[in-house]
């Protein structure tokens, strides 16, 4: 019997966000707003998603900042 199953982080992109300096290079610029959530799947289709969370990423260097709300 085969069985094809897997864990991962997956992001979705939501569109651009708030223009905001970051906090790790300092330079200011629009965010974009993301959707971050770790997931089990079986046979490519997801069963299960927790630790969701919505987070802004610096243009520049990557940073991801947690959104407030």
């Amino acid at each position: 019997m085969f069985f094809l199953f897997g864990f991962g982080t997956k992001r979705r992109d939501l569109g651009p966000g708030e223009v905001r300096t970051c906090p790790r290079c300092g330079n200011t610029s629009r965010f974009t707003r993301i959707r971050q959530f770790r997931q089990f799947s079986v046979f490519f289709v997801p069963v299960l998603r927790w630790k969701r969370r919505q987070l802004e990423v610096c243009g520049i260097c990557g940073t991801a900042v947690p959104v407030g709300g």
